[in-house]
């Protein structure tokens, strides 16, 4: 026993800032950032917070799965960007829905909801919950230097979220960590010490593109492959891959070095929204499930990679 998806919800801000908007705030172009990461635009927060979106993507999963927040018995929670650090984003939704479970955050970075989901099939295989809750949820323009064309250029805020029933959809995963920080890096800059005397990185997000882009295609690869065999399943057979959405050039590499699945089958919808960290998956999740696209019996492969540095992949079978 494993899960099967009943609902997946969505959320994205309402303010969208194009390439050219933003070329008047930092050194860059509409033509420099669509050819280096293949973003046109990204949805960033005005009011709204972490759990704000959050809540919103769980409200909708729960809709489209026919269920009431009474009737969960798990909320798992995947971000880098919660409001605070206690209590945990979880813990909020859980509050704000009015569900009445345990509720808990995980942060794997950009891989996270894959992890949430991987965590998910601990409790379903021991039988102690019948429904969950993953929602990621990511306000990542609070995490940038917005002077560093690098970085600003590359990342959105949205949320997704899955409810997730009993079932023997959760086929196949691969996950994979490499601790450090030399690649990618966030640091919380904690000040509130007198006593304490390690100069500390600015609290924004630092990143090597070039280092991140062959671990990315790399892990992808190799991940996809692996899930594939382990679910007994060939490439032809995937209806929809869903990856992570952090650069479309790493994208079509992936698509290149993986020949046995159509090209086409691999989803994208960066140049909408953006790098959303663990959001990334489930929004486009949702956006394929709205569509009409996934039936049921449908293979689908998730596959996402970021700090840690951590990979992960999965195959689901399509239930909702």
């Amino acid at each position: 026993m494993s899960f099967c998806v009943l609902g997946t919800g969505g959320f994205l801000p309402e303010r969208v800032i194009t390439n050219d908007e933003l070329s008047t705030m930092v050194e860059t172009s509409d033509a420099w950032i669509t050819q280096r990461v293949g973003v046109k635009e990204r949805h960033v927060c005005t009011t709204e917070s972490n759990t704000d979106m959050a809540v919103q993507a769980a409200r909708r999963a729960l809709e489209a799965a026919n269920l009431s927040p009474q009737e969960l018995d798990l909320i798992i929670g995947t971000s880098v960007s919660a409001d605070s650090i206690s209590p945990g984003m979880a813990s909020m939704v859980q509050n704000r829905l009015g569900a009445q479970c345990p509720a808990f955050d995980i942060n794997a970075a950009c891989p996270g909801f894959i992890f949430g989901l991987e965590i998910a099939a601990g409790f379903f295989a021991r039988g102690t919950v019948k429904k969950a809750l993953v929602v990621s949820s990511e306000r990542m323009s609070g995490l940038l230097d917005w002077s560093d064309r690098s970085t600003c250029c590359i990342f959105g805020d949205g949320a997704g979220a899955a409810v997730l029933g009993e079932g023997d959809g959760y086929l196949a995963s691969e996950l994979h960590t490499q601790g450090g920080d030399d690649v990618i890096n966030i640091p919380v800059a904690w000040n509130n010490s007198p006593f304490y005397q390690v100069q500390q990185d600015t609290a924004c997000v630092h990143m090597k593109g070039q280092e991140t882009y062959k671990f990315a295609v790399t892990s992808m690869v190799s991940d996809i492959r692996s899930v594939l065999e382990q679910a007994d399943i060939t490439g032809e057979q995937v209806k929809a891959v869903i990856p992570h959405q952090a650069n479309l050039r790493i994208i079509n590499e992936a698509r290149r070095r993986l020949p046995e699945i159509p090209k086409e089958r691999f989803l994208v919808n960066i140049e909408r929204v953006g790098n959303t960290s663990s959001a990334s998956e489930p929004i486009l999740l949702d956006e394929a499930a709205r569509s009409g696209l996934l039936q049921p019996g449908d293979y689908v492969v998730l596959s996402a990679f970021g700090g840690g540095l951590s990979s992960a992949a999965c195959v689901l079978k399509w239930h909702k």
